[in-house]
């Protein structure tokens, strides 16, 4: 005979239903916010961010979190162990796969800890487990160059994503919109950041004597959309690299005929090789006397700083707007016309809309737009 303890264990239709009943999880399940231990920074702000709108709405619900996941063993290897069962729960798994400073690790030590941790949250019963990746590494190799035979990174690493057990992904502003196709049937959310740079630079909406600039074609159509936010004239770098590392901007395509202030506008700065010789030619060209940068990600390595004070003490830089979408080196924090955008805001709300089976787009549509 049964007893009480044994009967409770087991589940009828009928428990099952007056259990649901009283539920108030979502059809995709629980929610929990997992992060690897290089993603914890900003896991930790969209926890914080995410239960202050709850607070606002109403609700004294918290977000179930587990961070800092990843482990390293003594002989170099990565590990994983997750403190809390998982099962049927709606898991947001984040990663920054880069970190410029000294006590980082690698991008390639980062994805494979995000590999794995996916791979445990699946092997463990995760209902649905979404990437966070705000900067997407390896997405500038998305094609190989002209007769030199070289994979296509990307699409390598959106293979062993989906392998790893992840159905969604979460990317903020990728270097091109065309990476989404790499990832097959799996649904990706590209952010937008266009809402952030027009709110940033608000300010020079409707001024003749101001001119957003793209460094190159690949940035030119968000430079477009900027411009016309913001009702101000739009200009176009011409930029070839005649070898790794270096950088040409041949011309600048635009009226700058009573420009004075120019808003350049790309997807990232890596070693900062293509701002600086854009600004340094608007200036010294085209009779630019006063400079604001704004870009996505902010990956500050090589000589990014000093190119950076340069343009700053020599060419009119006034502000440089980036964003938390990587840990940002120290040195570069100590620089005094940086603003760093955080993201917690915009992963919050997406987070949100993914959870609840709603449209994310209407986080980041432009007012009227």
């Amino acid at each position: 005979m049964n007893t009480d303890s044994e009967r409770s264990l087991f589940y009828t239709p009928e428990r099952l239903a007056q259990e649901q009943a009283h539920m108030m999880d979502p059809p995709r399940g629980p929610l929990l916010v997992a992060s690897c231990a290089t993603g914890t920074y900003l896991a930790k702000g969209v926890v914080k961010r995410y239960e202050e709108f709850l607070s606002a709405a109403g609700s004294r619900k918290a977000v179930m979190h587990l961070f800092d996941v990843d482990r390293r063993f003594s002989n170099g290897e990565t590990g994983v162990r997750l403190e809390h069962h998982v099962n049927g729960y709606d898991v947001f798994l984040f990663q920054c796969l880069f970190n410029p400073n000294d006590d980082g690790l690698s991008i390639n030590e980062n994805y494979m800890s995000f590999f794995i941790a996916a791979r445990a949250l699946h092997e463990s019963g995760a209902k649905h487990i979404t990437g966070v990746l705000p900067y997407l590494a390896y997405a500038r190799q998305d094609k190989p160059t002209a007769f030199k035979r070289e994979p296509v990174t990307a699409k390598l690493m959106a293979d062993l994503a989906v392998a790893a057990g992840l159905d969604r992904f979460i990317v903020w502003a990728p270097h091109c919109g065309q990476l989404r196709g790499f990832y097959g049937p799996t649904p990706v959310d590209f952010l937008d950041p266009l809402t952030l740079f027009v709110e940033e630079f608000a300010e020079f909406r409707g001024r003749a004597d101001v001119v957003a600039v793209a460094p190159d074609v690949g940035a030119s159509k968000f430079a477009t959309h900027f411009g016309r936010a913001l009702d101000i004239n739009v200009a176009i770098g011409s930029k070839y690299r005649p070898e790794p590392g270096a950088v040409v901007i041949s011309e600048i395509i635009g009226d700058f005929q009573g420009k004075k202030t120019a808003i350049i506008l790309d997807d990232m700065i890596s070693s900062g090789g293509s701002i600086y010789e854009l600004a340094r030619k608007l200036s010294r060209e085209k009779g630019i006397e006063e400079m604001y940068i704004g870009v996505s990600h902010n990956e500050a390595v090589g000589r990014a700083v000093p190119h950076l004070k340069e343009l700053h003490e020599k060419y009119g830089l006034r502000r440089l707007v980036v964003t938390n979408s990587i840990p940002q080196s120290r040195d570069f924090l100590d620089l005094p016309f940086v603003k760093v955008k955080c993201l917690s805001d915009s992963l919050a709300k997406t987070i949100n809309r993914i959870h609840y089976g709603k449209s994310v787009s209407e986080v980041f549509t432009m007012p009227g737009g």
